[in-house]
């Protein structure tokens, strides 16, 4: 098993981690900002986001873009440092919006829950968007159970989607003109949940994909929200490594980076619940050390 080792504490619920620069880049769900942690554990807040940041991008141009979760906007923050609305997803997102990729050309794809997740809602599939270039905003897929996580091949010709609610991770090619087609599993980890009444999906989920990143070799890491791990998995669903997260800690998104790309970063908390997290800062950044270094985007 790999070791751990804490980077930092103190947060209310990290989520987006980034390499860039040097530096880890995340979000803090309610302490309503984006900020960047060295290698030796250095934390500064970046950009204050109220309405609660989430996954984090780059355009060519070198704009951070982040996701703006309670009001459904996607931000930018040019190189400049001027912030303004990059994409509103509120006509389309039927729950808070989530994680996002940036491809190298400056397509952005964009989930959202597709319900309400806080208030213990049904069950509800979700649109897929995506940003193009000029900033215009389409639908890019439908019918996706909680679309989190997501990963580009360096190729730049494949998307690869995490479904929380799924039990998979969905592939689609990406055109040259960034339009998603064949859609197919990438890995399944048990069949797809029948709509119906919450507590009885949750029954039938294996896996809980949440944040995720693609290693060298074309395996996926991927924090599973559900067990209290993060697992490396190869297209068709093997599972070939697995780290556990602390005891008493879940483990909700990760990211490869790091100078030689190999040291995995793992942001930890006791819960993903709403109403706990905003009262106590007990999440948690780890660090473990890994054979594959990253690859691919973000």
């Amino acid at each position: 098993m790999a070791e751990l080792n804490l980077l930092t504490d103190g947060g209310s619920f990290f989520e987006g981690p980034r390499w860039r620069d040097d530096r880890w880049w995340v979000s803090d769900f309610y302490r309503h900002g984006v900020y960047t942690v060295t290698t030796d554990g250095l934390v500064e807040k970046v950009l204050d986001a109220p309405e609660q940041s989430s996954g984090l991008g780059w355009l060519p141009d070198g704009s951070l873009v982040y996701v703006s979760m309670v009001d459904r906007k996607v931000m930018r923050r040019s190189p400049e440092g001027e912030t303004s609305v990059y994409a509103d997803l509120s006509g389309y997102a039927t729950g808070h919006v989530n994680d996002l990729v940036a491809a190298n050309d400056g397509n952005v794809w964009v989930g959202n829950f597709g319900f309400d997740l806080m208030e213990g809602a049904d069950l509800q599939p979700a649109k897929l968007m995506r940003i193009d270039p000029e900033g215009k905003l389409s639908v890019a897929a439908e019918d996706l159970y909680f679309p989190n996580g997501m990963v580009i091949t360096p190729d730049q010709k494949t998307l690869v989607v995490g479904e929380t609610f799924g039990n998979r991770m969905t592939a689609f090619t990406i055109a040259d003109d960034g339009e998603l087609y064949d859609r197919r599993d990438w890995a399944e980890f048990g069949p797809r949940p029948a709509p119906g009444p919450r507590a009885d999906m949750l029954k039938q989920l294996s896996i809980g994909p949440d944040g995720c990143c693609l290693d060298a070799e074309g395996q996926i890491w991927i924090a599973d929200a559900f067990n209290q791990r993060c697992i490396r998995v190869a297209e068709g669903g093997e599972i070939t490594d697995e780290i556990k997260a602390p005891e008493g800690q879940g483990v909700f998104a990760c990211m490869l980076g790091d100078t030689d790309g190999r040291t995995l970063l793992m942001c930890c908390a006791p819960d993903s619940s709403a109403k706990r997290r905003k009262q106590a800062n007990e999440a948690t950044l780890y660090t473990a050390r890994v054979a594959v270094p990253h690859a691919g985007n973000p």
